[in-house]
């Protein structure tokens, strides 16, 4: 049991010394920052919007704006998150800390750019446009958690680095 627990106890190394100093030095870690609550803001608002127009039958165009600004912020997170990860790990995507967040976020964007096709052609509907949205959000709900997850394991890898250092 107790061989069981120390595993369990590990933590997650993200990222290397020089990794972590690149990755508090650069102000792409203050745009990602300010950039993920303002997203999951909009996306709230949005989700209101797409459920009341599913709900009710009303606010189509206010519940298509909040869509395209949620896409949008999606857009420009993703843009300033590779050049994080250049800066930090030395590619733009998919390196090995991130890597299956990268993977799902590729997902995200594909639904996102999905539900913008298919406003722009008329393509689905209205309601099948929202679904799409739906599924979108659905999709990051899941992305959100997984760097949330990620944003644990660094703090926890800080701890355990201060630690070790004041041992």
């Amino acid at each position: 049991m107790s061989k069981t627990r120390g595993a369990a106890d590990k933590v997650v190394q993200l990222y290397t010394p020089e990794e972590r100093q690149r990755r508090d030095e650069t102000v792409w870690t203050v745009v990602q920052g300010v950039l993920a609550p303002l997203q999951f803001l909009v996306f709230l608002v949005s989700l209101a919007l797409v459920v009341r127009y599913l709900w009710v039958g009303a606010g189509y165009e206010a519940a298509t704006i909040s869509i395209v600004v949620k896409t949008l912020v999606l857009y420009t997170i993703m843009v300033t998150g590779a050049i994080w990860e250049k800066v930090v790990f030395g590619k733009y995507l998919f390196a090995k800390a991130f890597f299956w967040e990268d993977v799902f976020s590729m997902l995200v964007i594909f639904l996102h750019t999905l539900y913008l096709w298919a406003l722009f052609t008329g393509n689905f509907g209205p309601e099948g446009q929202m679904y799409v949205a739906l599924a979108a959000y659905a999709a990051y709900v899941i992305n959100a958690a997984q760097f949330l997850w990620k944003l644990r394991m660094a703090r926890l890898q800080g701890q355990s680095d201060r630690s070790e250092a004041m041992a």
